[in-house]
């Protein structure tokens, strides 16, 4: 199993849609450790870790985001040693 962390820059529609809340759901899911903030230019920031296939099924989901959203690009910088994350959370006013 290659544990791997995933930085995700999220573009769109993708505030005040119920998109970070619908993140932590999913991640949960599929047991993805990590967090998940509005950045101010109306984009989402979040960091996704844990088993590579699950990470990336994960933001295959996040491509497609949740109902009222609009998501028109995704971002991604893989890291290769992640930790520190026991749960996946919404972050609130950290850039």
């Amino acid at each position: 199993m290659a544990f791997i962390g995933a930085k995700v820059h999220v573009r769109g529609v993708v505030q005040g849609v119920g998109f970070r809340w619908w993140c932590v759901r999913r991640a949960r899911e599929y047991s993805v450790n990590g967090y998940v903030c509005n950045l101010p230019d109306g984009s989402v920031e979040m960091k996704a870790e844990g088993d590579r296939g699950v990470v990336e099924a994960f933001l295959k989901d996040v491509r497609v985001g949740p109902t009222y959203s609009d998501v028109t690009d995704v971002n991604i910088e893989w890291y290769e040693k992640p930790g520190g994350f026991d749960d996946f959370t919404v972050r609130h006013g950290e850039y």
